[in-house]
């Protein structure tokens, strides 16, 4: 039987979802409790990978369980005590042995949020941009809106990842706000190791006029490295939905 777990978390803390030989993972947190609560170890698999640092304010993992129906409630209430108060379980669901947390998945959604002014109460949230005002936001979204007439995205991968195409499909790219924040809204069918920090990182550089909108332009053409490149910091990425044909709504 399957199980769909819907959580969020803070990444702060993390190495990133995924389980990694130089750090502890959200994955790990929650593989180690799971496997207390049903006294053996149960392989979790996430929707997808986020960076270290790079939070989820909504992720879904599943995992299998073959003995009795687990009591979905009350699993969900010891997960929510034995784990770290920057992880969070907001339901355990039976689903369809169909439903895969990631390769069901039809639509990712980030946002990237930017602000102009130090806030204690934002530490770790939000990336603090010294230069925030003089950034050209009507040209930084001709280049949002530029990503939309792309297909493949080999300009925003990190090098040497594993991938078979750089081919993804953006639904939706803009820059939304006022004052002294900004939220960048980015989503697609699927996304490339770091591309939305690379997105993020070019769009400031484009912004501060350091890199002309044309060659941006140009390496999409050309699929080719962006001269300049920048990887936005980690603590302004927030995974916010993921969609499904059908999200799971059955269970206890």
């Amino acid at each position: 039987m399957r199980y769909f777990i819907k959580l969020s978390y803070r990444g702060t803390a993390y190495v990133g979802w995924q389980r990694q030989p130089n750090g502890l993972s959200v994955q790990q947190c929650i593989e180690e409790n799971l496997a207390k609560l049903l006294r053996l170890e149960v392989p979790v698999v996430g929707c997808g990978r986020t960076d270290a640092g790079v939070h989820a304010s909504e992720y879904y993992a599943h995992f299998d369980w073959d003995g009795v129906t687990l009591e979905t409630n009350k699993i969900l209430n010891h997960l929510n005590r034995m784990l770290p108060a920057d992880i969070a379980i907001d339901s355990l669901t039976i689903v369809p042995d169909t439903l895969h947390a990631r390769f069901s998945a039809t639509k990712r959604t980030y946002h990237y949020y930017l602000n102009g002014q130090a806030n204690p109460f934002q530490e770790g949230l939000v990336y603090h941009y010294y230069y925030f005002k003089q950034l050209d936001w009507p040209l930084m979204q001709q280049m949002a809106d530029l990503l939309k007439k792309h297909k493949a995205f080999f300009p925003f991968c990190k090098t040497h990842s594993d991938v078979d195409h750089y081919l993804c499909e953006i639904s939706d790219a803009q820059w939304e706000g006022e004052g002294q924040q900004m939220v960048f809204r980015i989503s697609a069918n699927r996304f490339l190791r770091g591309m939305v920090r690379l997105i993020v990182g070019m769009s400031l550089q484009v912004g501060m006029h350091k890199v002309p909108l044309d060659d941006v332009r140009l390496a999409l053409e050309q699929q080719k490295t962006l001269a300049k490149s920048l990887s936005a910091p980690a603590q302004g990425l927030f995974l916010t939905k993921i969609e499904y044909p059908e999200l799971p709504t059955t269970g206890e």
